[in-house]
């Protein structure tokens, strides 16, 4: 597994519902975000590898367990560490905690694929010697 890297995410009022509790498809918005930092922070921007690779990345499986909620002004730390990956695909490891306090795990698959026949297509060797 790599190293874990952590995004910090304040929760605003349009992250709540009506009760105020973070409603519940936002935590994927949340750990988008990290993985998107993640590559960020290791040289890669997306943008980029779509214009100069030609691939691009996308979720084609998602698993999140809720422990507890997260509420209004929260500030949350939503960490990022890929667990394992093949030539095409790559499983992160996520988690979003307040302080010690887990809130949610996740484990996404993203798939590389082709940007033009969005066929699937090998993770490029500079990605994955430094992302993986």
């Amino acid at each position: 597994m790599s190293a874990t890297f952590e995004w910090p995410v304040r929760i605003y009022y349009e992250d709540t519902d009506v009760g105020g509790v973070v409603y519940y498809a936002n935590y994927l918005k949340f750990m988008e975000r990290a993985r998107t930092e993640y590559l960020r922070a290791r040289g890669f921007e997306q943008d980029r590898l779509m214009a100069e690779d030609g691939v691009m990345f996308a979720v084609v499986q998602a698993e999140l367990t809720f422990r507890r909620a997260a509420r209004f002004n929260d500030l949350l730390h939503v960490s990022c560490a890929v667990e394992e990956h093949t030539r095409t695909t790559v499983r992160f490891a996520q988690n979003v905690r307040r302080g010690e306090e887990l809130l949610c795990e996740g484990r996404i698959r993203a798939a590389c694929l082709d940007v033009k026949s969005l066929r699937p297509r090998a993770i490029p060797d500079r990605v994955l010697e430094v992302a993986a």
